[in-house]
């Protein structure tokens, strides 16, 4: 519902501690619009969109607004982040498995993420951090869990100030705990992805040639050595199959293919696991025949899955 026609906001690191100053969500709400910011709303205490196609009903139209808000007064804001609005958001989680603080201070020293134009405190013990959006380019909202860091961009929303949220039975706010000194700056979102989440090291893939028996123990490491990523755990697991065909002992085939393993990156206890399982399997079904079959999975190119492990 956001008109494309009206200007985008101009925020200013302030704007946010007005509007949060408001002493209620459904007065918050209207002068987010009477700004020119588009909102829409949410559950109370929670941050599912009210509307029926959640963000993308944001409006700035303050007629819209009362409505929405005289009907559910307890409403959540939710506001989309991108284009339609003019701020990005990088989303600083908290969970019990851990937090993205270090991650976050790690890339602002780096300089990455040091342009905030304003912090917000999440009821989580998070932090959202504000930037504006970047007006030549579009830049997609994005997660990465193992840093426990999100960003949210265009297609993506945030619960705005001074909206509340339920955790752990508490009803807890959201709240401007700071405020720059200096002219905020994008974010290069896709900068600090790459900063978050470093591409990963990959191989040459194995060679295909090996022959169906009789394979050497050290080609056999060779080819677990090479595989790259996804399709280690197959190769492995293969691998051990062979080397039970050709009558090397679980101790003989640790002893080739664990490093092997390692280099590619599998930690040890899924490496024993894996030579351990084609052990049991391959011993059950017995040596190959005569005709060519294959204990074990073909060739490390089938979708045995290594995250599932064997």
């Amino acid at each position: 519902m956001f008109d494309p026609t009206n200007p985008i906001p101009d925020w200013t690191v302030s704007t946010m501690q007005r509007v949060a100053a408001e002493p209620t969500l459904a007065e918050a709400a209207i002068r987010y619009a009477n700004l020119g910011i588009p909102v829409f709303p949410c559950v109370p205490s929670g941050k599912q969109p009210l509307t029926p196609n959640g963000f993308h009903n944001a409006t700035s139209s303050a007629r819209i607004v009362h409505g929405w808000w005289q009907r559910t007064p307890q409403a959540n804001i939710g506001l989309p982040t991108g284009a339609s609005t003019g701020v990005d958001v990088v989303d600083v989680d908290v969970h019990t498995g851990g937090n993205g603080f270090a991650a976050f201070e790690r890339a602002r020293t780096d300089g990455i993420a040091e342009g905030w134009g304003w912090l917000v405190r999440t009821p989580s013990g998070g932090v959202h951090a504000y930037y504006p959006a970047a007006p030549d380019r579009e830049q997609r909202s994005w997660q990465v869990p193992s840093a426990h860091v999100d960003f949210r961009g265009d297609g993506g929303y945030i619960i705005a100030p001074p909206s509340r949220v339920e955790v752990n039975g508490r009803n807890m706010p959201y709240e401007v705990i700071a405020v720059a000194t200096r002219r905020p700056e994008p974010v290069d979102a896709s900068r600090l992805r790459q900063f978050l989440e470093p591409p990963r090291r990959t191989h040459p893939a194995p060679p295909s040639n090996l022959t169906q028996h009789g394979c050497r123990p050290e080609a056999l490491a060779r080819v677990v050595a090479l595989t790259a990523e996804g399709g280690r755990n197959d190769a492995l697991f293969w691998a051990s199959c062979r080397m039970v065909e050709t009558g090397h002992s679980r101790e003989s085939a640790l002893s080739y293919l664990m490093p092997a393993a390692q280099h590619a990156g599998l930690p040890d206890r899924e490496i024993e696991t894996t030579i351990n399982s084609a052990y049991r399997v391959a011993s059950r079904l017995g040596p190959a025949g005569h005709s060519g079959s294959r204990v074990g999975p073909t060739p490390p190119t089938t979708a045995h899955s290594e995250a599932a492990g064997p």
